[in-house]
């Protein structure tokens, strides 16, 4: 198996585990739908994350330009921006919460559909 197979399943691994903390968060705000002062939260996007791990792009000709490597940072909740504050000051929008879960299952299953791809790539090409 190749180093860039390697890091394709890590960075499959790192993304569901983003997934899942957002999941998770998406989970902790509807549960507190009700609570008085509870303030809805986010986790960053995975793309702030994506910027900082330590993924280096091969370069296998000297004309390929290199991207250089970033430190692994870990997704960490932060308050949801644009939501709309009650009188009892909780900013829970349960719509909005289920769209972001609806997201989260779309990009599981895409995940997932991504990683057999290439896994069902690489029996392949190892058979030939």
């Amino acid at each position: 198996m190749t180093t860039e197979a390697l890091q394709l399943f890590a960075l499959a691994s790192r993304r569901n585990e983003w997934l899942t903390a957002r999941q998770a968060t998406i989970s902790t705000n509807i549960a507190n739908a009700n609570s008085p002062g509870y303030r809805a939260v986010d986790v960053q996007p995975f793309s702030d994350i994506l910027e900082k791990m330590d993924v280096a792009v091969a370069t296998t000709k000297p004309g390929h330009m290199s991207t250089g490597s970033f430190a692994t940072q870990a997704s960490t909740a932060r308050a949801s921006s644009g939501a709309d504050v009650t009188v009892s000051g909780n900013s829970v929008n349960i719509e909005d919460e289920m769209v972001k879960a609806g997201a989260v299952n779309r990009d599981f299953a895409l995940n997932t559909n991504i990683v057999k791809a290439f896994h069902k790539m690489l029996l392949t090409s190892m058979k030939a």
